[in-house]
């Protein structure tokens, strides 16, 4: 059996975004079920799968992985050629730092901007502590890719994990209108350019599920027209 990947909403699931769209843009095969974050059986179903009794959650054999960040890790030691982190010691220090940053931080910000990625794109004012947490970001990226952007258009050249870690962050910056610099303006058109993220898109548009808490229009629920 291979890998099997647990995930939530396409549209709403920004911690299922990340290592979908890692394993992904790595080239590391694997077979998915989605399942709705409000779905009647969600947390029993849940329950016997991971230890958090949440999305997402990677299923190699006996061995269950949760967490974003643990999955990519795990699959960066099973695939040690897939590339999952820069090959270079201090570099791959650098993107691990970020990416748990991310991990950790940014809380303002992600209630504020909740990722919904059928939203038109349109300006939503920010929070004095949301604008604050876009400004780190937005100088993180823009430092990744004076430093170490030489070998390609993402944060350290060629994609890594630490873009899986913050695809999320591309996508509600662009859906919300949050103004950033020009460096980390093209990072994020790159991000969007991805077959990977086009694939995750596209299946996100189609879905019919709604979470109000995740409509900050609500009661509206505004979604682009598909083609």
């Amino acid at each position: 059996m291979g890998l099997h990947l647990v995930i939530g909403n396409k549209n709403y699931s920004s911690w299922s975004m990340r290592p979908w769209i890692g394993m992904k843009a790595a080239g590391i095969p694997f077979d998915e079920t989605v399942i709705s974050l409000d779905a009647p059986d969600f947390k029993p179903r849940l329950a016997k799968l991971s230890g958090t009794g949440k999305v997402p959650v990677l299923i190699d054999g006996d061995t269950h992985v949760w967490e974003s960040l643990a999955i990519l890790e795990y699959v960066a030691e099973k695939f040690p050629d897939a590339g999952v982190w820069p090959a270079d010691a201090a570099v791959r220090a650098h993107a691990r730092a970020i990416s748990h940053e991310m991990h950790a931080g940014f809380l303002p910000l992600r209630r504020h901007l909740p990722m919904c990625m059928w939203r038109p794109v349109a300006q939503r004012a920010l929070t004095s502590d949301a604008a604050a947490n876009a400004k780190r970001i937005d100088a993180m990226w823009s430092d990744c890719r004076a430093r170490f952007g030489k070998g390609g258009p993402f944060l350290f050249g060629r994609f890594s994990a630490a873009d899986a870690m913050y695809a999320p962050v591309v996508s509600r910056f662009h859906t919300y209108g949050v103004e950033v610099g020009a460096a980390a303006r093209a990072y994020m058109d790159a991000m969007m350019a991805l077959p990977a993220w086009q694939e995750w898109s596209a299946a996100a548009l189609k879905e019919e599920w709604v979470l109000a808490e995740d409509e900050v229009d609500w009661p509206e629920v505004r979604r682009v027209t598909l083609p």
